[in-house]
C-alpha cells in the first residue's frame, strides 16, 4: 500500500531552497480585552530583508520548496521563542498552489511540530484570497484535511482578491481576515462601516472568527471594536518583530 507521500509525486521534500528565509512576528489581540490571540509568521530574509524581496524569488519551479520552509522555519521559530507558552496561536501563509495533496504535503509540518513539541491545536493556517485560486474545490479539501488534523484555517484579505463571498458560499474556513483596504479611515467612512457591519452578520450566522488586519490608529481600532470584530492586527498594536514576539501596545481610546 503507498504511503501519502509516495502518492504525492509534487510533494518533494528533499527539495532545497536556494535562498535563506526567517521570520517576523506580529500579534493579533482580542478586541474584548487586548489579550493576545496569535502571533502572525512573515517571511523576511535571513538579515530582516523585506518579504516582497523573498517572494519576488519564489517561481513555479521553487514554490512547493518555498512553502515547506516557510512551515518549518515559522514553526521552529515561534517554538523557540516560547510562543506556545504564552497561550498564543500561530498563524502560517500558505499557497494553496504550492499543496498537491494536502494529506501528504502536511508531512513536514507535523514532523517539525513534533520535534518542536509545538501543538497542532496551536496552528492557524491561512491563505490569501489575492492568490489566484485555480481550482476552488481543491482548496475546500486542503480546509477539510487540515481540520482533520486539529489545524485552525483562515482566509486571509477577504473583501480584496478575487472570489471571497464565492469561496466562502462554497465552504468556511474558520476564521476571515478582513483586507486593510476595508479597513482604511473605516472611522470616516460610512460606506466601509456598511460593509464591515454587513459582514459581522454574515460572519456570526456562519460561525466565523473575523480578525481585522492593518489597523494604524487608534480610530480605526475604536470603530472595528465596536462594530464587533473578533481580533485586530495591525501596526498601531505592534509592528512585526524580526525573530522576537513583540508585545501589544495598550491602545488609548476617547472617553
Amino acid at each position: 500500500m503507498k504511503s501519502h507521500h509516495q502518492a504525492c509525486a509534487g510533494c518533494r521534500d528533499g527539495e532545497a531552497l536556494s535562498f535563506g528565509i526567517a521570520m517576523a512576528f506580529q500579534p493579533i489581540v482580542a478586541a474584548a480585552n487586548g489579550s493576545i490571540f496569535a502571533y502572525e509568521a512573515l517571511v523576511r530574509g535571513e538579515n530582516g530583508e523585506g518579504a516582497s524581496e523573498i517572494l519576488s524569488r519564489v517561481s513555479e519551479e521553487n514554490r512547493y520548496a518555498f512553502d515547506q520552509a516557510c512551515r518549518r522555519t515559522a514553526i521552529r521559530s515561534a517554538a523557540g521563542l516560547g510562543l506556545a507558552e504564552l497561550g498564543a496561536r500561530l498563524s502560517i501563509n500558505f499557497m494553496p498552489n504550492a499543496v498537491y495533496k494536502a494529506e501528504a504535503c502536511i508531512r513536514v509540518t507535523l514532523e517539525t511540530a513534533r520535534e518542536t513539541g509545538f501543538p497542532l491545536s496551536s496552528i492557524i493556517f491561512e491563505f490569501t484570497e489575492n492568490e489566484m485560486i485555480r481550482d476552488p474545490g481543491h482548496v475546500k479539501e486542503i480546509v477539510r484535511a487540515y481540520n482533520s488534523f486539529g489545524f485552525l484555517t483562515a482566509l486571509d484579505d477577504f473583501g480584496a482578491g478575487y472570489a471571497g463571498l464565492g469561496l466562502l458560499a462554497n465552504f468556511q474556513t474558520d476564521i476571515v481576515k478582513l483586507d486593510m483596504d476595508l479597513i482604511r479611515n473605516i472611522n470616516a467612512d460610512r460606506a466601509r462601516r456598511a460593509i464591515v457591519r454587513g459582514i459581522v452578520v454574515m460572519a456570526k450566522d456562519l460561525g466565523i472568527t473575523l480578525i481585522a488586519e492593518g489597523i494604524e490608529t487608534p480610530e480605526e481600532y475604536e470603530v472595528l471594536r465596536d462594530l464587533g470584530i473578533d481580533h485586530l492586527q495591525g501596526y498601531v498594536i505592534a509592528r512585526p518583530g524580526f525573530m522576537s514576539l513583540p508585545a501589544p501596545r495598550q491602545i488609548r481610546l476617547a472617553a
